[in-house]
């Protein structure tokens, strides 16, 4: 608990004890006015307080309104008939009680988030003159070099150059396995450093780094409401002056009918006790408080689970998704590209892919880099001159002294070199080398472990189609779109007609169901904008999807997915079972409080015991199940 909290429930203590030492002391008339007065403003003064704000602020209907004129109605309804103060008291000490409970509520929601995202590093360690040097991250510019020691937290993004060791990546992912690496790893900020010393080469600023980007989704996730909390938002603005107005009615026409209509005594008391109890009953904190709380830890919960929503109205459209359309590479497979067979060829493998390399040596393209690792060894530069990069064709270079020619079909026409067909499903890099055909070298994209299993899980939660979207070729598409049960496959598509593609899928699908797209790569944050809701991997996505997406994966398995739309649909449940809870509990009440059958006790299990059990059922949604 934090001080506030503690010096609340100090309050609440006291006016309880003074509630019930007064009930023993044999006292009448103003003295016992008084006496009740001292536990009635220990407990309420704030609200007093706050509803004078509001009347001077010319904004008075809210609930320290409705609280203030309800009890102080109730006690000088005591006061004139030297009755009982209890109730007046026990309406704004219960009433406390039920704040004290939603703040120690949210005040836990958010220490979860807090220990989750408890990633930012202090420092960061910077060798100067054979000593380490403590610095802050923002300091570190891209490229420098940085120790990171065992139990430290890794302070920037970046590459591996020395060491190996094993990361506690739960912040950022929420797997509890740890993950090992090595020299040339990529590593995120924000993981913990459990085993080895790791040299670490910088590969962006403080300010762009994985904790950075997190904290900042984090921070303003709760700026963006959903269609339901601006509903309440509304809802109360419209709410509480009806009520009031209600409650005035409630206390003044039925006596003056009794007095005009019927000659009966007015029975003044009687009616402006029903309409106190109308105003307690009537406090809408039920909703007002338990919607965004419900909203703020399912945003935690998903956070704890590796997947953070960047606001509530994207919970709210995720939780509705029946159309998943992914990107292929990065996304379902691990863009990790594989030198897989060599066809075709009139030299040996290993002259064949040196040629390869070293064409490919002044590239940093995926297919490019594949080559390079097959051929295991650092190209010598100096071996290459002339080197053209020909846009969706290949690379033509001098070798030696030799003209080659690596890339696709295209380039071979281009060149006018005749060329053999591969049926091996995958990319495929036809070879010319001194103007003649000398075989072909395969290369094959990786699917991702979890990519299958993730299709079928959303299909069994309720997803109506999924589409995969690639720039890859027809037959490399197919063949993954089949092995990991793709309904519907596009391929050989540039950025320009992803978004094409996502429109005509907007615009034909059969229902109000919301289409999601998953990418990884700079040119998917076009179509990542324009779908319903744009989810992004975060580990290895570019900054530019993670931008334009509106959910973000941070361990970029398939299978968060899945679980990101559970949780979604488990915090909109929640939602929705609390403002029908709430209005049903609080519309049956009001009925019985007009006709004058509730009382001031039950008034307060309307406004406080639902808002208890409302804010309860609301904190379930921090808590998120494994797959």
């Amino acid at each position: 608990m934090n001080k506030k909290q503690k010096k609340m429930l100090l309050r609440i203590l006291i006016a309880a004890a003074l509630m019930i030492l007064l009930h023993f002391i044999p006292v009448t008339g103003y003295i016992r006015f008084l006496l009740y007065l001292v536990p009635y403003l220990v407990i309420g003064y704030d609200i007093l307080l706050k509803a004078a704000k509001g009347i001077k602020n010319r904004q008075p209907f809210d609930e320290s309104f409705l609280m203030a004129v309800a009890t102080i109605g109730a006690i000088a309804i005591a006061l004139k008939e030297n009755g009982d103060y209890t109730e007046a008291v026990a309406v704004m000490l219960f009433y406390q009680i039920g704040e004290w409970f939603q703040s120690y509520a949210v005040g836990k929601s958010r220490r979860n988030i807090s220990e989750l995202m408890d990633i930012r590093p202090d420092y960061a360690n910077v060798e100067k003159d054979g000593k380490l040097v403590k610095v802050d991250p923002d300091e570190v510019e891209i490229g420098s070099v940085i120790v990171v020691q065992p139990g430290e937290k890794v302070p920037i993004d970046g590459i591996i150059l020395e060491g190996s060791s094993s990361l506690n990546t739960s912040a950022l992912t929420g797997e509890s396995l740890p993950r090992e690496v090595e020299k040339d790893d990529q590593i995120l900020s924000g993981c913990i450093n459990m085993t080895g010393v790791l040299k670490v080469r910088t590969t962006k600023e403080f300010g762009e780094s994985t904790v950075s980007k997190i904290l900042d989704l984090v921070e303003n996730a709760s700026s963006r409401k959903s269609k339901s909390e601006e509903f309440i938002t509304k809802f109360a603005r419209i709410y509480t002056p009806a009520v009031v107005f209600c409650a005035i009615a409630l206390a003044v026409l039925p006596p003056l009918v009794r007095m005009a209509g019927l000659g009966l005594p007015a029975d003044w008391g009687t009616w402006i006790y029903r309409a106190l109890t109308f105003l307690v009953i009537s406090c809408p904190c039920a909703l007002v408080i338990s919607i965004p709380l419900s909203f703020f830890a399912g945003i935690g919960g998903a956070g704890n689970a590796g997947v953070l929503v960047k606001g509530s109205n994207y919970m709210e459209t995720l939780s509705q998704t029946k159309y998943v359309v992914f990107d292929k590479t990065g996304t379902l497979t691990k863009g990790v590209f594989e030198v897989n067979a060599v066809h075709h060829n009139k030299m040996t493998e290993e002259e064949l892919l040196e040629y390869a390399a070293l064409a490919e040596s002044a590239s940093s393209h995926p297919i490019s880099k594949s080559i390079q690792r097959a051929y295991g060894k650092e190209p010598d530069r100096g071996r290459v001159t002339d080197i053209h990069e020909i846009g969706g064709n290949g690379v033509t270079a001098v070798v030696d002294g030799i003209p080659v020619a690596a890339g696709n079909a295209k380039l071979m026409r281009r060149l006018g070199i005749n060329y053999i067909d591969c049926h091996s499903v995958g990319t495929i890099i036809h070879m010319a080398v001194n103007g003649e055909y000398a075989g072909h070298i395969v290369i094959s994209d990786v699917e991702k472990p979890h990519a299958k299993e993730a299709i079928r899980q959303l299909k069994a939660s309720g997803v109506a189609k999924t589409v995969m979207l690639t720039g890859d070729a027809d037959k490399v598409a197919e063949q993954v779109a089949a092995s990991i049960g793709i309904d519907e496959v596009y391929s050989e598509l540039l950025p320009e007609d992803k978004v094409t593609k996502v429109e005509e899928l907007l615009e034909t699908r059969k229902d109000r169901g919301r289409l999601a797209f998953v990418g990884d790569g700079i040119n998917d944050a076009p179509v990542l904008s324009r779908a319903d809701i744009g989810i992004a991997m975060g580990a290895m996505g570019s900054d530019a999807a993670i931008e334009a997406a509106d959910v973000v994966l941070m361990d970029d398995d398939p299978l968060k997915i899945v679980k990101a739309i559970r949780i979604s649909r488990k915090c909109l449940r929640i939602v929705y079972e609390n403002i029908w809870f709430a209005i049903g509990i609080k519309i049956i009440c009001l009925i019985l409080g007009a006709v004058g059958i509730a009382n001031m006790w039950l008034a307060i299990f309307a406004d406080v015991g639902v808002m208890i059990i409302a804010v309860l059922n609301a904190i379930r949604a921090l808590f998120v199940k494994k797959l």
